[in-house]
């Protein structure tokens, strides 16, 4: 996989964005991708050292618009935690 595959885009959310202070960013990422590939794509895109990844998988939520049920996309979410000595990622900057 192509790591641009990988990562499909970051979580801009409140409490995602008070976890930066921490060098902790957090990420839409493809469902079949493990640690490792998530690892290496983050390193190649962004140019950084990634210390540790933790991940989470969501199933779709059940969603009703009048007497129409869908559900909404499962996604994978991951965490990457970058080492101390490791620049900030600039597209969650201020």
């Amino acid at each position: 996989m192509i790591a641009y595959d990988i990562i499909k885009r970051p979580v801009i959310s409140e409490k995602s964005m008070g976890m930066t202070g921490d060098k902790k960013y957090t990420f839409i990422v493809d469902k079949n991708a493990d640690k490792l590939q998530i690892k290496a794509a983050i390193e190649e895109i962004f140019e950084v050292e990634v210390e540790k990844v933790n991940t989470m998988n969501y199933d779709g939520r059940k969603k009703r618009v009048g007497k129409y049920v869908g559900k909404t996309a499962s996604f994978k979410k991951a965490i990457v935690q970058l080492s101390e000595s490791s620049k900030e990622i600039e597209i969650f900057g201020a």
